[in-house]
């Protein structure tokens, strides 16, 4: 799993690409709070590089979202295709998490 990080106005996007497992779903939970700890407290999660998500995956974003919440935080995704999409939405999370068809609507928020 790669990550690239950019500011865009008020949000931190951060890119994911590869898998979202049980392998790397605690570098994806650091990458998140190492961002959180820097003072980042709006990030746009895009996942259009994110080839497959499990549910140790799922349960990373969700410890995430706990994180932020408290801290008066928002955790949006963005660019979701094939399985990680299905998965999403078989799962709830895209009922449950902002989820936005592209970054530009995600940033649009604002």
């Amino acid at each position: 799993m790669e990550f690239t990080k950019n500011k865009e106005g008020v949000f931190l996007v951060l890119a994911v690409t590869g898998r979202l497992d049980a392998i790397t779903a605690r570098d994806f939970e650091e990458e998140c709070k190492a961002c959180i700890a820097s003072g980042e407290k709006r990030l746009v999660v895009d996942l259009a590089g994110l080839e497959y998500i499990s549910s140790a995956g799922l349960r990373s974003i969700l410890a995430v979202a706990k994180l932020l919440k408290p801290l008066g935080g928002d955790l949006a995704f963005c660019d979701l295709a094939g399985i990680v999409a299905e998965v999403f939405a078989m799962s709830g999370f895209a009922k449950l998490l902002p989820v936005f068809a592209t970054r530009q609507e995600a940033l649009a928020r604002a």
